[in-house]
């Protein structure tokens, strides 16, 4: 038996699965596809998490697309970070092309032209389904970890949230807490001495700084009200396909602290929010986060741990985490080693150091008698990727190099007035972009602080009116004359006196 038969047996026996699935593509042996060796993925094994790697070009979009569109036929909904743009196309059925016909006819696979429900979201201004937080549902931990405080300042943001949940006042966006932060060693630093003990302003000063930070790369437009509930994000359309749920992100690439805070937030929300889904043979929502390095960029320790914890317990409630990056390396190792699905597109040796890269990139990958790994990574064309899965048992399947289906939707972005129509058929404009600005801690402090500087101005009043009405008591006494005195000084005494001296002299 030949070399290429054993592959073929190699490919179909690793591969095989009883369950649900999604077909990637075919098995490549020798640089040529074989037609009908598929490379399946089993639903049940997609809350494991994942990867989808290589270098700019070499389709790693597409392989995004592929699976956010099966996962949608199969009625898993979908979350997809947007930075670069390019995934709205997923509204429209592809247009075809002679190639897209080429590369199926290899894979001995029909192609068939789809479009599939989308949800446009946006955390900024951008048209969309705007997605916000309050802070306190951030919580006094998340918040000092996106922050990167101290110990002692963590502590005084958690004194912070005490004081509010004492007293009633919601903290709902960051002018609602730097009110607060003022407040403690200003106004109220009496009020939080004798409560809470004594707050810095030194220690609150570096928190507002820091705060400052996180407002200048827009957070004051994701912290309020009407808070994003993470159940519309596992809505199923009418034909029972799953939303593919598109966060446009295109304007915050260059504040990857926004980036890193929401992403956060939404993970803990979710982990929160969902119930353990034990083994139900499919995941519940499958997230994809492009530019993944995004997150881990200028992340604190206390920030990478949050992230790592959150890798590993989410998957239990059914949730797959997938990142997309340009290289494995982009991604912390602890997080790394978590990640059942690894799909690896080509990257470029053009130094040393990407040479070096590709070899400890190889090393993620199971050994092979039918690839050289490091070689494959170089020589992989636009649209093939290595893929190493989990099969069924949870065990890694055969590596293989893959030539991948095509998208069945537009492989391009969805032109104005095309997002517009998407924009204004959602079901949930309604519900979160109304903006809200109640009577929260900002208000209440105010308030309180008004309410405190009148009664002290009228104290202050009426001190004052005492003081004048003493004075006026102690000029009264000071100018009133003995009646001894008064009679003495008189001028009917006077002439009194005169006359009798007259008298006497005479």
């Amino acid at each position: 038996m030949s070399s290429k038969y054993n592959f073929i047996e190699h490919i179909e026996k690793g591969y095989v699965t009883k369950g649900e699935y999604i077909t990637m593509g075919a098995a490549m042996y020798e640089g040529e596809t074989v037609t009908d060796a598929y490379v399946k993925i089993p639903l049940k094994t997609l809350n494991r998490h994942g990867l989808i790697a290589g270098a700019t070009g070499t389709g790693k979009t597409k392989t995004l697309q592929v699976l956010a569109e099966n996962l949608s036929d199969k009625g898993i909904p979908v979350l997809l970070m947007d930075l670069k743009g390019d995934l709205s196309g997923l509204a429209q059925p592809s247009p075809g092309h002679p190639k897209i016909d080429e590369r199926h006819a290899k894979i001995g696979f029909p192609f068939e032209a789809k479009n599939f429900p989308i949800e446009v979201l946006s955390l900024s201004d951008q048209d969309g389904v705007r997605l916000r937080a309050t802070v306190s549902e951030f919580g006094p931990v998340l918040l000092s970890r996106i922050l990167d405080l101290s110990e002692t300042q963590s502590g005084i943001v958690a004194v912070i949230f005490k004081y509010c949940d004492d007293n009633k006042m919601p903290l709902l966006d960051l002018k609602d807490f730097k009110k607060v932060l003022q407040y403690a060693t200003n106004e109220g630093k009496k009020e939080f001495q004798e409560a809470y003990g004594r707050i810095s302003t030194a220690s609150t000063g570096a928190i507002l700084r820091k705060i400052i930070e996180l407002e200048q790369q827009g957070a004051d437009l994701f912290f309020g009200e009407t808070s994003f509930e993470v159940d519309d994000l596992t809505r199923i359309d009418e034909n029972g396909r799953g939303y593919i749920n598109i966060i446009r992100l295109t304007d915050i690439q260059d504040r990857p602290k926004l980036f890193s805070t929401f992403m956060l937030s939404l993970l803990a929300e979710i982990y929160e929010t969902f119930p353990e889904q034990g083994d139900s043979g499919r995941p519940e929502l499958v997230l994809f986060i492009d530019e993944a390095h995004l997150i881990f960029k200028q992340a604190s320790r206390a920030l990478l741990d949050q992230i790592e914890s959150i890798v590993k317990l989410i998957r239990s409630k059914g949730i797959g985490l997938y990142f997309v990056t340009q290289n494995p390396t982009d991604i912390p190792e602890a997080v790394l080693g978590q990640l059942g699905l690894k799909i690896q597109h080509a990257l470029r040796a053009f130094t040393a150091k990407d040479r070096k890269a590709i070899k400890l990139t190889a090393e993620n990958y199971p050994d092979s008698e039918y690839y050289d790994t490091t070689e494959v990574l170089t020589s992989l064309g636009i649209g093939e990727a290595l893929i190493s899965a989990l099969d069924e048992k949870g065990r890694p399947t055969p590596l293989a190099a893959t030539m991948l289906r095509a998208p069945m939707s537009r492989m391009d972005v969805l032109t104005p007035k095309e997002l517009r129509q998407v924009i204004d058929n959602s079901r949930l404009i309604g519900k979160y972009n109304e903006e809200i600005d109640r009577e929260s801690a900002y208000e209440m402090l105010n308030e309180k602080i008004k309410k405190a500087e009148a009664l002290e101005e009228e104290e202050r009043a009426e001190r004052v009116k005492e003081e004048k009405k003493y004075a006026r008591s102690s000029s009264r006494k000071s100018t009133r004359q003995n009646p001894i005195i008064k009679v003495l000084t008189s001028a009917t005494f006077i002439r009194s006196i005169f006359g009798i001296l007259k008298k006497v002299i005479k």
